[in-house]
């Protein structure tokens, strides 16, 4: 099981996040042919929408979108505040992609932010992505939104998917706004040392260590992550339901079975014509 681990600085007003995911990212890559390129930019969405789902103070969700008029449509993924991780990614499969930037394609892209509270209103952000990096993106919204310092470094590879945040905290530590200012430069130009080998591998205590080694960081105790589709046979069935029982029987006598298919994960819900008729409290034979 993948973890993550929150970490706070004891002298300063500056707290963090690390996050490693393996086995997650593994399973939420298994049930698609992606590119290498696309898998990259899956992972450190994955790994971001992780470290911003686990700030979360209620039950529901979060969800990051990168959406656009380039070959690369939708780049999508979705935490819950249980950390179930699932993501999914939209492209032209005609066309080959390198590793890197965003730009070349995502064209016109805008940056979605969904927090979708079970109980409670959702709330959407939107930033157009101005930057050739996801993590810059993301910066760019947080620092816009939230109104707190934020810096965020992502990595993957073809195994693991990584990243590390640090967020200022309100004044409490260092009141003097010039000092405070310095040290989060400080801490933020040490990070900026970091290379995606050591992200992608080392251990929290190890990172940590070799960024922060002059400060006082403390870890608290990491919370697991793991890959969790949502989907299920009842929301399949209440999807053939919102056709309406005219449409489904006609959907029903074109293809003789109804096949809806999860694309985050795979799985295959069929309904032939008794379960149309269950479904509807009919019988058709």
């Amino acid at each position: 099981m993948d973890s993550l681990q929150r970490f706070i600085f004891d002298n300063l007003d500056v707290r963090g996040q690390w996050l490693q995911l393996e086995s997650s990212y593994q399973q939420a890559l298994a049930a698609h042919n992606y590119p290498k390129a696309i898998k990259q930019w899956l992972g450190e969405l994955m790994t971001a929408t992780t470290l911003f789902g686990n700030n979360l103070k209620f039950d529901g969700t979060i969800t990051l979108q990168l959406r656009s008029n380039g070959p690369v449509s939708l780049l999508m993924a979705q935490c819950s505040h249980h950390q179930d991780v699932r993501a999914i990614a939209q492209f032209d499969e005609h066309l080959d992609y390198l590793p890197g930037g965003l730009q070349s394609v995502i064209k016109e892209g805008t940056l979605v932010l969904t927090v979708d509270p079970d109980d409670g209103q959702r709330y959407q952000g939107i930033v157009p992505l101005q930057h050739d990096s996801l993590a810059k993106c993301l910066e760019e919204y947080f620092n816009q939104s939230e109104q707190l310092e934020t810096r965020i470094w992502l990595a993957s590879n073809d195994d693991r998917a990584a990243g590390l945040l640090l967020q200022q905290l309100p004044v409490e530590q260092i009141t003097d706004a010039g000092e405070t200012a310095e040290k989060w430069h400080e801490v933020t130009t040490l990070a900026d040392t970091i290379k995606d080998e050591e992200l992608l591998e080392l251990d929290s205590e190890s990172l940590l260590y070799r960024l922060f080694n002059e400060h006082e960081v403390r870890l608290f105790d990491p919370s697991d992550v793991r890959f969790q589709c949502q989907c299920s046979a009842e929301r399949a069935e209440f999807a053939i339901t919102s056709l309406g029982e005219t449409d489904a029987y006609e959907l029903l006598a074109e293809q003789q079975v109804i096949s809806i298919d999860c694309d985050f994960c795979g799985t295959k819900y069929q309904f032939e014509q008794a379960d149309v008729e269950r479904l509807f409290n009919t019988d058709k034979h």
